[in-house]
């Protein structure tokens, strides 16, 4: 099924994926690690449309010609540093990634929208398995509260 959507849509549909992996990087946050999460954030969402190329959803907003057109700007979340410590960033992922899917229900085959959440929870896996909490990210990947965020994030995703 493939249709257009709106801008507003649009960027719901790239928010949900971008503010999950936020969500988790900010779950337990180090100078290094999270630069590392970040770039492994940003791999995810440029490779979306290859990895998911008979997807019309990932295609409309993240194909290379939707990023380039500047109809989407995924620009990173504000964030207040007592916002980090109250887990505010998961809960607003999860109202985005609960928007998304509203939006897509009606507009996206049931197949699109399960490669959409598994997208969206693939971006906050990698950030979670991008950096470890020892010197310049080594050591143990996943710590408690990104596997905590992850799990939250999984559960919103319904699979």
């Amino acid at each position: 099924m493939i249709t257009s959507y709106t801008s507003q849509e649009q960027a719901t549909i790239a928010q949900a994926p971008l503010l999950a992996g936020f969500a988790v990087a900010a779950s337990d946050l180090g100078v290094v690690s999270t630069a590392i999460e970040v770039a492994a954030l940003s791999r995810e969402i440029v490779g979306a449309a290859k990895k998911y190329p008979q997807n019309a959803v990932i295609q409309a907003v993240f194909s290379e010609a939707a990023l380039r057109s500047g109809a989407v700007k995924l620009e990173p979340p504000s964030v207040k540093p007592e916002d980090v410590k109250a887990g505010v960033l998961v809960d607003q992922a999860i109202a985005a990634i609960n928007t998304a899917l509203d939006f897509l229900h009606g507009k996206a085959t049931p197949e699109e929208i399960d490669e959409y959440k598994a997208f969206i929870y693939a971006c906050a896996n990698a950030v979670a398995n991008a950096a470890g909490k020892g010197l310049f990210g080594s050591g143990a990947k996943v710590s408690e509260r990104e596997a905590l965020a992850l799990a939250k994030i999984r559960a919103a995703l319904a699979f």
